[in-house]
C-alpha cells in the first residue's frame, strides 16, 4: 500500500510539474552542448521568435477548452499582416493614415474570420475542424489576392521602429506579448466567462442544462481568438517590415503543439493558460537550440510531430 501510495505521488508530481521539468532539461542541455545558447542576445532572440506563437496559443487555448479546434490561425495571420501593411505605407515620408488606423484594420481583419468561424461552429453546427480548414483556405487565398502574390512594402518607419527595443530594455514586440498574456490568463482564470469556456468543454449538454447560453460563449470565444491572432498578424508585418501573404505557414501547428504539450486537452475542459506558456516556451527553446546544432528545418518538424503524439498519448493515459 506504500509502495502504491509513493507510486501515485510520482505520478501526480510529473503531471502537475512534468513540463516545468522538461523545460527545465532542454534549457540545460542546450546550454552545455552549445555556449551561445545561453546567452543575453540568444535569450532575447527566443523571446521574440515565441512571442508570435504565444500569441496564437492564447488563441487556441480558448478555442480547444471548448472542445473546438482552430487550423486557420496561421492563415488568417497572413492577411492581418497583408491588410495591415497596406494602411501602414508612407508617402514622401508621411504616413497615408493615422498610426492607429493600420493597427484597428489588421485587428478588425482577425476578428472578422474569427467571426465568421465562431458563427459556423456555434450557430450551424458544423464541426471545428471543417469551418477552420475551409477558413485556412480562403484566409490565405485572399492574403494572396490582395497582395497579388508578393510582399507588401513600404511600411511608415514607426511600424518598423517598433519591432525593435523599447525603453524599458526589451523589445515591444515581447512587451505586448506579456501584457496580453497576463490579461488572458486573468480572463480565463478569474471571470465567469473563463469558468463557461471551462464548463462548455468539459460538458456542453450539461452547461446548456444549467443555464449557460454555450452557442454565444462560443461565438465569443472564437471571435476573441480571432482578434488576437490579427494582433500577432499586426506585430509579425512590423517585426519582419512587410505583409508577406506567404507567412505564417505552419504556425497553427506549432500553437496547438503549445496547447497540448502545455496540457491542455484535446476533447475540451482540461487545461490551463500557463500550461501553454510553458508549451510554447518548450517548442522555442527547442527549435532555437537546433538550429544552433545545425540540424535540419526537416527534422525538426519530425521532432515536432512527434511531440505533439507524445502529448496526446499522455493526456489519453492521465484521462485513464
Amino acid at each position: 500500500m506504500e509502495e502504491l501510495t509513493k507510486k501515485n505521488m510520482a505520478g501526480d508530481i510529473f503531471r502537475k510539474f512534468g513540463i516545468v521539468i522538461a523545460l527545465a532539461i532542454l534549457f540545460i542541455v542546450f546550454s552545455a552542448i552549445t555556449n551561445a545558447f545561453f546567452t543575453p542576445a540568444n535569450l532575447l532572440t527566443i523571446l521574440v521568435q515565441t512571442s508570435i506563437n504565444i500569441l496564437l496559443a492564447i488563441a487556441t487555448t480558448f478555442i480547444v477548452l471548448t472542445g473546438g479546434i482552430d487550423l486557420s490561425s496561421g492563415s488568417v495571420l497572413a492577411i492581418a499582416g497583408v491588410v495591415f501593411a497596406m494602411f501602414a505605407k508612407e508617402v514622401d515620408g508621411v504616413p497615408e493614415y493615422p498610426v492607429v488606423v493600420p493597427v484597428v484594420m489588421g485587428i478588425l481583419v482577425g476578428l472578422l474570420f474569427g467571426l465568421f468561424n465562431g458563427v459556423i461552429v456555434a450557430k450551424a453546427k458544423v464541426a471545428p475542424f471543417i469551418v477552420t480548414l475551409g477558413t485556412m483556405t480562403i484566409a490565405r487565398g485572399a492574403a494572396l489576392l490582395l497582395a497579388d502574390g508578393r510582399p507588401v512594402s513600404g511600411m511608415a518607419q514607426g511600424f518598423k521602429d517598433f519591432a525593435g527595443k523599447s525603453p524599458l530594455g526589451l523589445p515591444n514586440i515581447v512587451i505586448v506579448m506579456i501584457i496580453m498574456a497576463v490579461i488572458f490568463t486573468f480572463i480565463l482564470t478569474k471571470t465567469k466567462f473563463g469558468r463557461y469556456v471551462y464548463a462548455i468543454g468539459g460538458n456542453e449538454e450539461a452547461a446548456r442544462a444549467s443555464g449557460i447560453a454555450t452557442s454565444n460563449i462560443k461565438l465569443v470565444v472564437y471571435t476573441m481568438a480571432g482578434a488576437i491572432i490579427g494582433l500577432a498578424g499586426v506585430l509579425q508585418a512590423c517585426r519582419i517590415n512587410v505583409g508577406q501573404p506567404n507567412v505564417g505557414q505552419g504556425y497553427e501547428m506549432n500553437a496547438i503543439s503549445a496547447v497540448v504539450i502545455g496540457g491542455t486537452s484535446l476533447s475540451g475542459g482540461v487545461g490551463s493558460m500557463w500550461g501553454t506558456l510553458i508549451g510554447a516556451f518548450i517548442i522555442g527553446i527547442l527549435n532555437n537550440g537546433l538550429d544552433m546544432l545545425g540540424v535540419s528545418s526537416y527534422w525538426q518538424q519530425v521532432v515536432s510531430g512527434a511531440i505533439i503524439i507524445g502529448a496526446v498519448m499522455m493526456d489519453r493515459t492521465n484521462k485513464k
